[in-house]
């Protein structure tokens, strides 16, 4: 926002020399008149806010995040999960509907989150639906009622509020979702029974306990009602490259299929992962290095859609840190405020550009709801100032969510977020909405 008191809030100009357009990166100004953009100029060093060399990109879309509230805010909340969204670039934030108290599988629980969010928001949010056992018959009127998609779980959710779907609920709610051109969401692991961890402290171990098989399995599935019912259908935190080729097949078949994965596979590698450091503990799991090269050549390709967070908090007990108990410890990563950077700092190794990281991390999950992103005229103003060459020490006392742990602790990154804007405000407590 400009700084001289004589300019009006609601029309100001911002310029850098890398402003991420439709077209690539190119100087510009932006600007910005009501919250919206309302002219892309030639850059100009006396805008009100020059960003020279810092990066301005739309603002970020995280699509999976878990918020937890109401209900479980002792684990995170939507004030602190939005402040820790916008610090790290996000505008957009979609949360699931499991971990929350009631879970939302009605409508009644749907407006209970809205409710909730009222006045704490720093980035906006929007919010899942949720498919269980005995909900199949919910799922039209949580569409109805705004629902931005339809989650379940092929295992176990950790929440035992939240029960796995069989095959019977699926094929009751695709074909609702298949007229209403709404996605599926599925957390796609179909477990059968493993040898149990001979050492509850080593990775190793509980890597064995959650195979490729698991996912491939529950994705082998999926793409056949796909094929058989036409609904949308969307891959969540794909961890397992060895699925990619069913994948990439069905989608050359033309079935309306749509993938992500997480900042942790595309940094962290299974073989560096210290016994006993549940920090690292997710499901699926954090594969081996030669697993994270594939889903890098695959969202290069185009295989991948988009990356999300799955920030997943949990109280720190719930970590069993103190133990160091993989069989126990809660299986989530906390990450909404580090993902730009991760992603950049891993994109720019490869030679990556700058575009590829916004399609990534803006574009592609914002076709994939369905709302309008990016620097384009009548846009709303949501930005990101981006130091793409800044370095920085992953410090979780540091980072806005509820608790500071985190498996980047130490981990020094490439990217600083500058600023957030929302609306061409800055991304503050209350300037979020709930959609």
């Amino acid at each position: 926002m400009p700084d001289d008191n004589s300019k009006s809030p609601n029309q100001w100009k911002l310029s850098s020399q890398r402003v991420v357009l439709a077209d690539g990166v190119r100087p510009a100004t932006l600007a910005i008149r009501d919250g919206r953009i309302a002219a892309i100029e030639p850059y100009s060093a006396t805008a009100d806010v020059d960003y020279a060399q810092v990066a301005i990109l739309p603002g970020l879309l995280d699509v999976h995040v878990h918020f937890n509230e109401p209900g479980r805010t002792e684990w995170e909340g939507l004030q602190s999960g939005t402040a820790a969204a916008a610090a790290g670039g996000v505008t957009l934030a979609v949360d699931m509907p499991l971990n929350s108290s009631p879970v939302t599988t009605t409508v009644e629980a749907l407006a209970a989150k809205r409710r909730a969010a009222s006045g704490k928001l720093s980035a906006d949010v929007g919010f899942y639906g949720g498919l269980v056992p005995g909900s199949e018959s919910n799922v039209a009127d949580l569409l109805d009622a705004g629902a931005l998609g339809i989650k379940a779980f092929l295992c176990h959710s950790g929440i035992d509020e939240f029960p796995a779907a069989t095959e019977r609920e699926l094929r009751t709610a695709m074909p609702v979702l298949a007229e209403r051109g709404a996605p599926l969401l599925v957390h796609a692991e179909l477990v059968t029974p493993t040898p149990s961890m001979s050492n509850p402290r080593s990775y190793a171990d509980y890597l064995a306990t959650r195979p490729p098989k698991f996912e491939q399995d529950a994705i082998e599935l999926l793409i056949r009602l796909c094929r058989e019912t036409g609904c949308r259908t969307h891959i969540v935190h794909l961890s397992d490259a060895g699925s990619l080729p069913m994948l990439r097949a069905a989608r050359e078949e033309g079935l309306p299929l749509t993938v992500e994965t997480c900042p942790h596979y595309l940094y962290f590698a299974s073989e560096t992962i210290p016994d006993g450091a549940c920090q690292y503990k997710c499901a699926p799991p954090v594969r081996d290095s030669a697993n994270r090269k594939l889903l890098w050549q695959a969202l290069e390709a185009g295989d991948i859609d988009f990356v999300t967070s799955d920030h997943s908090p949990c109280p720190p007990a719930d970590k069993r840190q103190d133990e160091g108990r993989f069989d126990l410890a809660w299986g989530g990563i906390s990450s909404v405020q580090l993902t730009l950077p991760i992603v950049w700092t891993k994109a720019k190794q490869c030679g990556i550009g700058l575009d590829r990281v916004a399609q990534w991390l803006s574009a592609a999950p914002a076709r994939f709801i369905g709302v309008p992103a990016g620097i384009e005229v009548g846009h709303e103003a949501n930005l990101v100032a981006f130091d793409t060459e800044a370095t920085f020490t992953v410090r979780g006392s540091e980072l806005l969510h509820r608790h500071p742990i985190t498996p980047y602790e130490g981990q020094t990154l490439t990217g600083m977020v500058k600023a957030t804007y929302l609306r061409g405000e800055p991304a503050t407590i209350g300037k979020g909405r709930a959609l």
